[in-house]
């Protein structure tokens, strides 16, 4: 193992950690001297260290900064046309008070199935704003539980991309997978989501953001139906995308007509288009609002999406450099002979990874892929390799930090200080990962 690289990675977190936390350093100028000073201690060339941080930055937000600003545009328009206020109040009389976070933590583990977790979120989360506005209460709780259904099911249930990698690296059966991400995935959820919501809303009070001025009295406000057949028109493009590609139900030949225009509507860039142009005129220019009012509210939304997007592409690089040292493979290689149960085996290198990189995806995928020799070399049984899928992905959704692309999403959505981050979105994805390990742990003992 080298050294060097784990103490320069180290050195990095812990001085990322200093200059935002004690010194105040805007974030983004924090991350980008701490790439430059974790390439040098590790021994990158300066050239590839500052290659390493364009590419990380670039791939980043090559997605990102596109969703996020045509999320912060629809945003922008819900809010200001007094729809997401509206279509709170309905869900509010629905479900009541009480239960509104319960509803959140089963809305995104729905939408996270087919939908990205940032696209996702990015489409949801004016709709927590609205329901603290409506109730007086804390945004926690309603995004925190948001936030837990969205990772739960990004991470421990197929089809969605990391747990449909793991799996086939590990051969498990995806039917099983399913299962026991659903059970796993259910209490990690609660615990993670309504759970943990109900008491950090109690130490840390904070106010939806604005991507609008104003917004429309509540009489005046679009339809909720109208709300919600807007938000589910990217939703299903997107749905239907996945269902293709995954072959799940539709057999079309990859070049067919119908096939490339499907996967052209289901993009999330395309959805989300589609969606802020039937925003623009059905909930803007068809109830009376003027062309050059609605371009001053998309103005307004970019101002607070800047702010994210350079963060999260940040964010990014730092990833990207952590990831050119190597030093994750470095620290997972070490374990590869040892003697963990291979439930807490793939937990640990999948969170080792996570910490040290950034990626979930990358971590499920690193951690599949050194698991993968060691069950080779013995016989479990298809309920127990798919157990290990489920154990990989809670290691790799847990610890998200200042290395992770979705923090800075999440923290600067909700108009987080790093410090609030930490407390609420660190530890609820932290909570979701040893919540999902003993769910998993226990279920391994039952069968």
């Amino acid at each position: 193992m080298d050294y060097q690289i784990i103490s320069a990675v180290i050195a990095g977190i812990a001085l990322l950690l200093f200059l935002i936390l004690r010194l105040k350093i805007q974030a983004f100028l924090s991350l980008l001297v701490v790439c430059i000073v974790v390439g040098l201690l590790s021994g990158m060339p300066v050239n590839l260290i500052l290659e390493t941080m364009k590419e990380g930055m670039g791939s980043t937000l090559g997605f990102v900064a596109t969703v996020v600003g045509l999320g912060a545009l629809f945003g922008g328009i819900l809010e200001q046309s007094g729809g997401a206020i509206r279509l709170a109040d309905y869900l509010l009389k629905k479900t009541g008070q009480v239960n509104a976070s319960w509803a959140m933590v089963f809305t995104g583990f729905l939408v996270a199935i087919p939908v990205f977790f940032d696209v996702a979120f990015i489409i949801l989360v004016p709709i927590t704003y609205a329901l603290s506005r409506t109730t007086k209460k804390s945004l926690f709780l309603y995004a925190l539980p948001l936030l837990a259904g969205l990772a739960i099911t990004h991470a421990f249930i197929p089809p969605t991309p990391g747990p449909i990698a793991v799996a086939e690296i590990l051969g498990a059966d995806l039917g099983w997978v399913i299962i026991f991400g659903i059970l796993a995935g259910v209490p990690a959820a609660i615990l993670g989501g309504p759970v943990f919501a109900r008491f950090i809303a109690s130490k840390i009070t904070i106010e939806p953001i604005h991507f609008s001025e104003s917004e429309s009295p509540l009489e005046d406000a679009p339809s909720p139906a109208l709300i919600l057949t807007i938000i589910a028109v990217p939703i299903f493009l997107i749905v239907l995308n996945t269902l293709l590609t995954s072959e799940l139900i539709f057999d079309l030949p990859e070049e067919s007509g119908l096939s490339e225009v499907i996967v052209l509507l289901g993009h999330p860039f395309t959805a989300l288009i589609i969606a802020n142009l039937l925003a623009w005129y059905f909930i803007g220019v068809k109830r009376g609002m003027s062309k050059e009012f609605l371009q001053k509210i998309g103005t307004k939304s970019f101002e607070a999406a800047g702010v994210i997007i350079l963060l999260t592409g940040a964010g990014g690089a730092f990833k990207q450099v952590l990831i050119e040292t190597g030093a994750g493979d470095m620290m997972a290689s070490a374990l590869e002979n040892s003697l963990l149960n291979p439930l807490f085996f793939g937990f640990v290198i999948a969170a080792l990874v996570r910490i040290l990189q950034g990626s979930a995806t990358v971590a499920m995928i690193t951690s599949a892929g050194i698991t993968a020799p060691v069950l080779a070399s013995a016989n479990f049984s298809a309920p127990e390799i798919a157990l290990i899928v489920i154990a990989i992905a809670s290691g790799a959704t847990g610890f998200s930090h200042v290395n992770d692309s979705g923090f800075w999403l999440v923290g600067k959505y909700l108009g987080l200080s790093e410090k609030q981050t930490f407390r609420s979105w660190t530890l609820m994805t932290t909570i979701i990962a040893f919540a999902g390990l003993g769910a998993s742990w226990i279920i391994w003992i039952l069968i």
